[in-house]
This record gives C-alpha cells, sequence and structure tokens, in this order.
C-alpha cells in the first residue's frame, strides 16, 4: 500500500523557518519525481516545489523561489521542503506528492502551516 506521511508543521512567526518531511512507503521512492503543494483555504492547490528522482534537478514557485527548498534522500524514502523567510501568505495545508506510472496520483493527508504573529 503506498503512503506519504506528511510531518513538521506547525505555527510559526512571520520571518521563521520550518522544516516539513513526507516518508513514504509502498513504492521505488527513487524512481519517481516527488513534488510539494499547497493550499491556503479558499484557494486552489497550488504547485510549490518539484524534485526529480535523483534529486540533481529541482524547480519552484515564483512565490516561494529563494525562500523555500526541496530535498530528497533516497535511503530513507523521504522527501524535505525546507521553509525559511516565511510569510503570511505561506499559510497553507502542505501534501506530499507523487505520480505513479504518468496517471496515478497519490497525495499525503496533509500538514498545517501557520505564519503568524
Amino acid at each position: 500500500q503506498v503512503q506519504l506521511v506528511e510531518s513538521g508543521g506547525g505555527l510559526v512567526q512571520p520571518g521563521g523557518s520550518l522544516r516539513l518531511s513526507c516518508a513514504t512507503s509502498g513504492f521505488t521512492f527513487s524512481a519517481y519525481a516527488m513534488s510539494w503543494y499547497r493550499q491556503a483555504p479558499g484557494k486552489e492547490r497550488e504547485l510549490v516545489a518539484t524534485i526529480n528522482a535523483i534529486g540533481d534537478n529541482t524547480d519552484y514557485a515564483d512565490s516561494v523561489k529563494g525562500r523555500f527548498t526541496i530535498s530528497r534522500d533516497n535511503a530513507k524514502n523521504t522527501v524535505y521542503l525546507q521553509m525559511n523567510s516565511l510569510k503570511l501568505e505561506d499559510t497553507a495545508v502542505y501534501y506530499c506528492f507523487v505520480k505513479r506510472f504518468g496517471r496515478i496520483d497519490i497525495w499525503g493527508q496533509g500538514t498545517q502551516v501557520t505564519v503568524s504573529s
């Protein structure tokens, strides 16, 4: 059974940092690109960052470039999102995502990130 389990969310002040983790199981993690999405209240889910299977290529939404870093540890079957210089508008539920076989979307349950003073 494929599972994606996010952790690391919480409440942080503007300018602070958080590191999200997504522990995976049930599939060959090292064979797939992984992504982080987020969804703020009343807004559509948006792509935040993607990392390729071997971890040498990344892509980011313009809104997080220079502040967020996606990384992965294929030995631990885990993908990370380091979030620095957090802003109020980064408040959202953050989801881990993988598309298997080019057509099957797998989502984690999400972790809440709240940026507030």
